[in-house]
């Protein structure tokens, strides 16, 4: 510093020191309110907003669906195939809108939570019932047609050792594990596996995951199904809804699935489920008087291959209900006003399917960054009474082959347009139901 500025900074200084007490006092005050005049929380929020949202997840997926069926939707065509013979009938259909919020707390907590809106609407709904009466009957779930599928908060400790508490997709089969709509080719979820299965299966519990070197592993502990919802049509499908304010937990359950990624492009996984039912309603004590525990246990294998451009599934469901006989003649004797469909329910119940499809554009050498059109096949069966008690009548209906083909188009990643072909195949004397589907769909994340 020059000696003149010195001399003169120095002068400065000590004239300030001679000055009065007020005089510095006014002075420091008008050097300190420019800042004192924001409030303190205002430095705060610019200061955590930012770091917030970069926390935040926001996303979703969501299906619209338009459908052509060349059948009665009357479920008494089982009863009398001969007078819905020819009939045909059309929907339109929204059946799947979710939005998912996840948020990162730090030091491994995380938050994470879907809201989904199921066919479009809310509150309960009128349909008729899955039996070959057709009866009308009120549509229950829990919270009307706006279902928190998930809610749950996850501590990290380490790469393979992960806890997840809260309200959590349990992953039984192929498709409750992978259930968004760019995750398989037909426009609605396959049918062998959603017909027999809650789906998406999702309950209240405790999960235990983790993934070491090409394996990944989880366990989980949630509270059982509700024997009084099972029927003939969907076996146990209808337990892991609850029509009260409340899921009603006596009984409980334990679910595991194990996945395997050694070979570069094919995921290979088993899971399982095994847990009482019978006790999961709000009079158990009419299995009890009969001994009944409702024992349901499911074993699946699933595969999915993606690689050379082409990308193929397969999927097997197994399960056996301990006490089916006893079930089905409770629920057939509950009120009128009850919510159970009051239907004979399998023994045992099967699923299986396998699909293929390749990339067309591939092919032609036409992709165009994450453009995929992926020409399919898919071949399938499904039984809700493949095997029943004695003195339970076994409804042929139950038994059906899926045969269907069509194209998936990904304009781009998580955005796909469906079209499909599908055939459900009877055994005689009933009409096989063709049907053509269009859809359009999105899944992933916007932040």
């Amino acid at each position: 510093m020059p000696v003149i500025m010195q001399r003169r900074t120095f002068a400065a200084s000590k004239k300030m020191l001679n000055m009065k007490p007020y005089i510095i006092i006014v002075l420091l005050l008008i050097a300190v309110l420019p800042a004192a005049a924001q409030p303190a929380d205002t430095v705060v929020v610019r200061r955590t907003i930012p770091s917030m949202l970069g926390r935040l997840q926001v996303g979703g997926y969501g299906e619209v669906v338009a459908q052509r069926m060349f059948y009665s939707d009357n479920p008494s065509r089982y009863a009398y195939p001969d007078t819905y013979a020819g009939a045909t009938h059309g929907r339109v259909d929204l059946p799947h809108a979710v939005i998912y919020l996840g948020y990162e707390f730090g030091r491994g907590w995380r938050f994470a939570t879907e809201i989904e809106f199921e066919h479009s609407g809310a509150g309960s709904a009128y349909e008729i019932e899955k039996t070959e009466a057709g009866e009308y009957e009120t549509e229950i779930e829990k919270g009307g047609e706006v279902a928190l599928e998930q809610f749950w908060i996850e501590k990290t400790f380490t790469p393979y050792a992960n806890l997840r508490m809260g309200h959590i997709i349990v992953p039984v089969g192929l498709t409750n594990q992978y259930h968004l709509p760019v995750e398989f080719f037909s426009v609605l979820r396959p049918e062998e596996e959603s017909a027999i299965l809650p789906c998406t299966w999702h309950e209240t519990g405790v999960s235990f995951w983790g993934r070491v070197a090409h394996w990944r592993y989880e366990a989980l502990f949630v509270a059982g199904l509700d024997a009084e919802r099972f029927d003939n049509a969907g076996w146990i499908s209808g337990g892991a809804t609850s029509p009260y304010e409340f899921k009603i937990a006596n009984n409980y359950a334990g679910a595991f699935r194990l996945d395997n990624y050694s070979v570069p492009g094919l995921r290979v996984g088993l899971s399982g489920y095994y847990g009482y039912s019978a006790a999961n309603t709000l009079k158990p004590e009419r299995y009890a008087a009969r001994n009944v525990k409702g024992i349901v246990a499911i074993g699946t294998f699933d595969a999915v291959y993606d690689k050379h451009n082409v990308l193929a599934r397969a999927n097997v469901v197994y399960g056996n209900l301990g006490g089916s006989y006893d079930i089905s003649i409770i629920n057939k004797r509950l009120p009128s006003a009850s919510p159970s469909p009051r239907t004979d329910v399998g023994a045992s119940a099967l699923s299986w399917y396998i699909e293929a499809g390749y990339d067309i554009l591939s092919f032609a050498n036409l992709r165009y960054n994450d453009t995929k059109l992926y020409a399919y096949v898919h071949y399938g069966f499904y039984d809700s009474m493949y095997s029943t008690a004695d003195g339970i009548a076994d409804k042929a209906w139950c038994g059906k082959n899926i045969i269907s083909a069509g194209i998936n188009y990904f304009p781009m990643k998580g955005l796909v347009l469906k079209a499909e072909y599908m055939l459900r195949k009877f055994q005689a004397p009933y009409n096989n139901e063709p049907a053509v589907s269009l859809g359009i769909a999105y899944a992933g994340f916007f932040n």
